[in-house]
């Protein structure tokens, strides 16, 4: 799996040729309610895609096909290549790279410092509110 750094994310912000998806809950994604970092929020950029979307109502994945339409209307052209992973500490982010690989949409990279990498440095811009 590829992965990338919190200087890779932070050289995209300027070109956005990479689309970064946000696997944490809408609040947290929002800033709003954050209990585990020192500060609520996303990546600028970023869209919110929470991991439990992925899921039916008996706690398995969704069809493929279901999951295939989904994350084509959350990447909106977007190729799977050109996506970055992320959440809060990297766990759930692959939940979501799961469910892409699941989709065939299969070679996405992981941001494993996430959120609580993210955050962790003053001078990294931070957005709040819903995804656009």
């Amino acid at each position: 799996m590829r992965t990338v750094t919190t200087q890779d994310v932070v050289g995209n912000l300027a070109t956005g040729r990479q689309q970064v998806v946000d696997a944490r809950a809408a609040g947290r994604y929002a800033g709003i309610g954050e209990t585990l970092d020192p500060k609520g929020g996303h990546i600028p950029g970023a869209i919110n895609r929470p991991f439990a979307d992925n899921l039916a109502a008996n706690g398995h994945f969704k069809p493929a096909d279901s999951l295939r339409a989904e994350w084509a209307a959350v990447l909106q052209g977007k190729p799977p290549r050109e996506v970055i992973a992320q959440c809060g500490s990297g766990v759930t982010a692959c939940h979501n790279l799961l469910a892409l690989e699941v989709a065939g949409l299969g070679g996405a990279a992981l941001y494993p410092g996430s959120w609580s990498a993210w955050c962790s440095d003053d001078s990294r811009p931070v957005a709040t509110g819903p995804t656009p």
